[in-house]
């Protein structure tokens, strides 16, 4: 049954008495929400996976979707599979974690589909290679790049620094949860990606900008530093919290 644009206003407003900057305290959960996952690997499966456990609705999506099935059906009615083009349907809010190459492609194909939605970029350009999309992102930023590539999109940089596995221990966990750093330029969008970290189990640090996600994208001193908040306030050069 598709959400109405009300609901998914009403939604967002909930969410908006988040804190915009710095970390995000406490576990609370946010609404149920509709989250569609490009990209079921080993970080968009993880993270999924525990958003589901956290009460959220997840259609978890690959070019083949059968092969997801085994993984998703301990989760119950709120996991589904689908193809990329059913998830960003499906979701109010997308999480892309493809390979980086693969953007272009997504938002030509998916343009119409994620229009106006909040987009999760876990991205990152590949090591060693030089095509001309790796080229870009780096001299221009992963942030702006993907936000360029995905046009009409409300694009945030989360989970794009940490490892799955640093996710998973940390939702198990009531202390020392992992930092997750994250950038936008659509204050309404960060706080929700805010708050979804949270529901993942882990601490939201907001960096700033789309043009600051170079602190923490591959090269930079936050890439998968997979630490927790101290310790990544300290790496990024910010004060610590009060």
């Amino acid at each position: 049954m598709p959400i109405s644009r009300r609901s998914v206003l009403g939604t967002f407003a909930a969410l908006a008495s988040l804190p915009v900057l710095g970390q995000v305290k406490g576990k609370e959960k946010s609404q149920a929400l509709r989250i569609g996952v490009i990209g079921a690997g080993w970080l968009g499966g993880t993270v999924g996976q525990v958003w589901v456990r956290a009460g959220h609705e997840v259609l978890f999506s690959s070019r083949h979707p059968d092969e997801l099935v085994s993984m998703t059906r301990p989760l119950g009615p709120r996991a589904s599979v689908g193809t990329p083009q059913q998830a960003a349907e499906f979701g109010t809010i997308v999480l892309i974690a493809t390979p980086y190459s693969a953007i272009p492609q997504l938002g030509r194909d998916l343009k119409k589909a994620l229009s106006g939605k909040i987009v999760l970029d876990a991205c990152n350009p590949p090591a060693g290679r030089d095509d001309a999309l790796a080229r870009e992102a780096q001299a221009n930023g992963a942030g702006p790049t993907s936000a360029k590539y995905l046009p009409g999109t409300r694009l945030v940089r989360a989970f794009s620094a940490v490892d799955a596995t640093a996710v998973e221990a940390s939702a198990g966990r009531q202390s020392g949860l992992l930092a997750v750093p994250i950038a936008g330029d659509d204050t309404q969008a960060v706080q929700v990606a805010s708050q979804l970290v949270r529901d993942a189990g882990c601490e939201p640090l907001v960096v700033g900008k789309l043009a600051e996600a170079t602190r923490f994208q591959r090269g930079g001193p936050g890439f998968r530093a997979n630490t927790t908040m101290p310790e990544l306030r300290r790496l990024l050069g910010m004060p610590k919290e009060d």
